[in-house]
């Protein structure tokens, strides 16, 4: 099921996935080079319904109208405010989440909005080639239950990279930033994409 939000940073859209017997809602946005196709947001949109946990994809409005490159962080934000009623109007409790560009807006916006814990795929913790350049303070002010699912190589930050305590951390071996794994690696793309949903599943049946 598709819903049209309109925000005041423009018109949103919420693809729905919906569990029979829903706990939680689990609403992901997108990152600032891709959309709600990324290979990790559509395997969770995929697996969770299943154990209870819908899921909302989220795709903010620069995305909707066509654009090509995100806004500014302040503008995301906004947006992601903007589609929080409709989260919030299923009356289950919200779990925040989202890739990269769209884990930082949740991370960001958690405490303000009553979030009840954060999901963080591929969070960017710095620029590549930047690790002066940290964002390790969005992700510890969550202020709520937070979970990091990361790539073993991921370029924004490898698992080794990030401080620790404040939040747990998923690894998945050999994966890029977009969770990519190489042919050479131990691992199939398949099972990465394993290590991350049964990952989040547990999680999100930890969370009560």
């Amino acid at each position: 099921m598709i819903e049209i939000v309109e925000t005041d940073a423009g018109t949103a859209r919420i693809t729905w996935h919906k569990a029979k017997k829903a706990r939680l809602v689990l609403a992901l946005g997108h990152g600032a080079g891709g959309g709600i196709e990324a290979r990790d947001l559509q395997a969770l949109a995929g697996t969770l319904p299943a154990p209870g946990v819908t899921v909302a994809l989220v795709e903010q409005p620069w995305r909707v109208a066509g654009k090509k490159l995100a806004p500014a962080p302040q503008t995301l934000d906004t947006g992601w405010r903007g589609i929080w009623p409709a989260l919030a109007g299923m009356e289950l409790p919200v779990v925040p989440g989202g890739r990269s560009a769209g884990a930082r807006v949740a991370c960001r916006t958690a405490a303000e909005l009553g979030a009840h814990a954060v999901l963080a795929l591929s969070f960017p913790l710095h620029p590549p080639g930047k690790p002066e350049k940290s964002r390790a303070e969005e992700l510890l002010g969550t202020g709520v239950p937070t979970l990091v699912v990361q790539g073993g190589n991921d370029p924004f930050g490898r698992p080794e990279e990030f401080p620790k305590g404040g939040y747990e951390m998923i690894e998945v071996p050999y994966g890029d930033h977009g969770f990519a794994i190489p042919k050479r690696a131990e691992i199939t793309q398949e099972r990465a994409l394993e290590i991350l949903t049964e990952g989040v599943v547990e999680w999100c049946a930890s969370l009560g």
